[in-house]
């Protein structure tokens, strides 16, 4: 059993009474364990009575760690100073679970190794102690270049309890090597990677069988970038329910921190038993980048990778990767260039899906107040697999004309769903060359039943005098973490009226810049919460072989973004 533990900075001793506190509820929230991480206060005239009231009052079993500067800490003093306060504490009545003390410092000195030995379990020959040795290294610049040299000397290190392992990922595959070490482990060990790229490593310790994994306090910076919260681990990402047999599912993309995906799929596990967890796994930009992420991550069979969500940017980079390994993809991925659903079959075979295009497709039928009938012949025959002879009803769409603003994978998944389903669609990019050939594409490919798909690539300065029925944003403007946050791709010149809808793909915010010029114009609006909960209701089913729960997606998106 993996135990969450709760680091707790401390750095006078004013702040111990309140430190108390907080780790009582932190425990009271589900921590296991607590760090005192008393770098400041080692230095402080009064550390040592400070110290030892943390250790006496402390709610769980604790860890006291004294982290020095050079391994990321705030420990400025000297090392002698250092390791005879951690004698003093180790010895202490009662003393801690566990001290925390750098590998590379202990192998300074016989007489720094000999006075941490002395306030462990290690010396039990001098005093019966309760107190363990957690052996650490750690990089915040990166992975270091002898990081099996330094597991290896760990795990040989009879003093050593426990061995702790911790860098700054350059990116998700080193949460693989992450999981590696702990796979090979001959003694408890701990192996975390810091930083954005390193979440996974932390939620998935209890899969892979680490000692601990760490996390923060609810408004608590953290002593590590990367810490979840307690509460995030728990109810977030269903952290009590990981097992070795439980499967992985993931959102990738860049940037993907404000996605709703894992809370709704996480969720959604829980409310029908399933044994899964969701994570984001971002992936920079790159088709080099994310190549090889892809492999490391079906290629590492104790992964359990079981399907992938894929947004901005990798939308057309997953169908490249699913065609380059032979895999299978459905029609209309093929037709529209992009794929925003990879699966993971139980024979290692890979299917590139795409339900960006029925959920763009409903999600502004309804919009448009189309005959009821229109959203529900989108998946005709009951299932995401079979969405091309639902798009095909051309239910009440040969009339409308809608512009769809961007060129990128979900730009072309609603304009392929949007020609199926028989309107006559127009491209708007600031590439007008990336638009033509969204366009070529899909002229070159036959409608079911015959005929031409009605596309045009339009250009930018035409897009206000098109006469739409509809607009559809597309691109990342808008978007919170994005590039362009307050930006609007309509121009300002752009006649609105109560007959025009306005649908947004970007659903973080909620009210984009967009939606509140439309808003203010009177034109009805469609946020891309919409659409979201649509495509992420097929995934699910995908992922799992069961639905949704009805209404649930809507209701937790309803709650995220206080809609």
């Amino acid at each position: 059993m993996t135990l969450i533990t709760v680091a707790i900075t401390v750095e006078t001793p004013a702040e111990v009474l309140e430190a108390l506190r907080t780790a009582t509820q932190q425990v009271q929230a589900g921590a296991r364990i607590v760090e005192w991480r008393v770098d400041a206060l080692a230095e402080d005239a009064g550390a040592l009575d400070a110290i030892t009231r943390l250790v006496r009052e402390s709610p769980a079993p604790c860890i006291v760690t004294i982290r020095s500067a050079s391994e990321g800490g705030g420990y400025r003093g000297d090392d002698t100073d250092r390791v005879s306060l951690i004698e003093a504490i180790g010895t202490a009545d009662p003393g801690p679970r566990y001290i925390d003390f750098e590998l590379l410092h202990l192998s300074r000195s016989a007489n720094i190794r000999q006075k941490v030995l002395l306030a462990v379990d290690h010396a039990r020959q001098v005093r019966d102690l309760k107190t363990s040795l957690i052996l650490s290294t750690h990089d915040f610049k990166g992975r270091p270049n002898d990081l099996a040299r330094r597991a290896a000397a760990m795990w040989q290190d009879p003093a050593c309890a426990i061995a702790k392992l911790a860098w700054r990922a350059r990116s998700v595959r080193d949460c693989i090597e992450a999981f590696e070490l702990l796979l090979q482990a001959p003694k408890p060990t701990v192996a975390l990677c810091m930083g954005p790229f390193g979440l996974a490593s932390r939620v998935l310790a209890a899969k892979f069988g680490a000692f601990l994994t760490y996390a923060r306090a609810d408004g608590d910076p953290g002593t590590a970038p990367g810490q979840p919260t307690v509460r995030q681990l728990r109810q977030d990402f269903r952290f009590d329910a990981i097992s070795k047999n439980t499967r992985v599912f993931g959102v990738i993309g860049w940037p993907i921190e404000h996605s709703l995906s894992p809370l709704l799929h996480n969720t959604g596990f829980s409310a029908v038993g399933f044994d899964g967890c969701y994570l984001p796994l971002p992936i920079p930009t790159e088709w080099e980048h994310f190549k090889a992420t892809m492999h490391a991550l079906i290629d590492f069979k104790p992964l359990d990778l079981g399907g992938l969500s894929v947004t901005l940017p990798h939308k057309e980079n997953l169908l490249r990767y699913v065609r380059e390994s032979g895999g299978v993809i459905d029609a209309i991925s093929e037709r529209c260039g992009a794929a925003n659903t990879l699966l993971v079959e139980a024979n290692g075979r890979l299917r590139a899906i795409n339900t960006d295009a029925p959920a763009a497709v409903a999600a502004l039928a309804v919009g448009m107040q189309m005959r009821a009938q229109a959203s529900a012949a989108l998946a005709a025959g009951g299932t995401p697999n079979s969405i091309d002879g639902g798009l095909a009803a051309r239910v009440g769409w040969s009339a409308m004309r809608v512009a769809v603003l961007g060129a990128g994978g979900a730009a072309r998944a609603i304009v392929a769903g949007l020609s199926l389903a028989g309107a006559q669609v127009f491209i708007f990019n600031r590439t007008h060359e990336r638009a033509e050939a969204i366009e070529r594409d899909l002229h070159r490919q036959p409608l079911p039943g015959g005929g031409e798909s009605h596309v045009v690539a339009g250009r930018l300065g035409e897009i206000a005098s098109g006469h739409f029925h509809a607009f559809v944003n597309a691109t990342s403007v808008g978007m919170e973490g994005g590039a362009d946050i307050s930006g609007n791709p309509l121009p300002n010149d752009i006649q609105l009226h109560p007959q025009v809808v306005v649908m947004e793909t970007v659903y973080t915010p909620r009210i984009t810049p967009m939606l509140r010029m439309a808003t203010e114009r009177g034109a009805r609006v469609i946020d891309g919460a919409q659409m979201f909960v649509k495509q992420a209701e097929m995934q699910f089913q995908l992922f799992t072989g069961t639905e949704a729960p009805a209404g649930l997606f809507q209701q937790l998106v309803q709650q995220a973004l206080a809609i």
